[in-house]
């Protein structure tokens, strides 16, 4: 009946950056670190696991000199996501 919930997207962070690639085509690492509001280093952390699971994707770049890191959800990843909301669901509203 309940399965068990991803533990890649089962930390605050980790979801939460995560939900937010679900929403936009890509975002860089100023966007997630102001949604978020987290300090940069543990953003940085927590998006190497997710690079690392193969649930986003991250691009780095220079913009206008400046470091420019770009990230975005694979398919691996939003396939993740569905799956761990379904999977929450069963856990709010058992049947």
């Amino acid at each position: 009946m309940f399965k068990d919930l991803d533990p890649i997207l089962h930390s605050q962070l980790r979801l939460s950056i995560v939900s937010i690639l679900m929403t936009v085509d890509e975002a860089n690492f100023s966007f997630i670190k102001e949604s978020t509001n987290a300090a940069a280093g543990n953003i940085s952390i927590q998006i190497k696991k997710l690079q690392k699971a193969g649930y986003i994707k991250v691009e780095k770049s220079f913009k206008n000199n400046y470091p420019n890191t770009s990230i975005s959800i694979t398919r691996k990843g939003i396939k993740a996501f569905e799956d761990y909301v379904n999977n929450l669901k069963k856990y709010i509203e058992p049947k």
